[in-house]
């Protein structure tokens, strides 16, 4: 598969199947990353368009190594933008769906209370923690990068997610998690 970079490349070239590589790949884990600002999928779906459409249209340069990084900040800077002058509104997705008659109930509510849990926790943790934390683990940054998107150094990343993974260790622990480990 392509590098990021080549793919940017690509499309400033004029090939849409670059843009098309860079959408795909990062669509759905960018939405992820903005709706942990907004809380709101179909406002996190609407905004991710938003930062693709301002990256091509804009047509930066990045340089050799940035775009994930590039990408993520341009998505952190709209979504605290827009989260300042949101409004907030009832939406039916947030009911629960039914689960599937092929798997076991046991199954799906532990999996259930333990992502419950895990959501509250993080929820209860401090936000800059919780940040790093989701890009390190949960989007595969490095720290060089993570420390990109926030504007931080290397060695506040480093500290952050100990600090952060500490943390949630006890936060966990409180809740009963025991095995929990940093």
């Amino acid at each position: 598969m392509a590098c990021d970079e080549s793919l940017y490349r690509q499309y400033l070239s004029g090939d849409d199947a670059g843009l098309h590589a860079l959408m795909k790949k990062y669509g759905d884990p960018l939405t992820l990353y903005i709706d942990g600002y907004l809380h709101n999928v179909h406002d996190a779906e609407e905004l991710m368009l938003d930062v693709f459409a301002y990256l091509f249209t804009k047509k930066p340069r990045i340089r050799d190594g940035g775009f994930k990084a590039y990408l993520y900040k341009a998505a952190r800077h709209m979504a605290l933008r827009r989260k300042s002058k949101r409004k907030f509104l009832l939406s039916l997705d947030e009911l629960a769906d039914e689960p599937d008659g092929r798997v076991l109930v046991e199954e799906v509510t532990q999996t259930e209370e333990r992502n419950r849990i895990l959501h509250f926790c993080m929820g209860e943790m401090n936000p800059e923690y919780r940040e790093v934390l989701y890009l390190t683990y949960f989007e595969g940054m490095r720290y060089a990068q993570a420390a990109q998107v926030t504007g931080k150094t290397v060695k506040q990343i480093t500290n952050m997610v100990y600090r952060g993974k500490e943390s949630l260790r006890r936060l966990l622990e409180r809740e009963g998690i025991t095995n929990a480990e940093p």
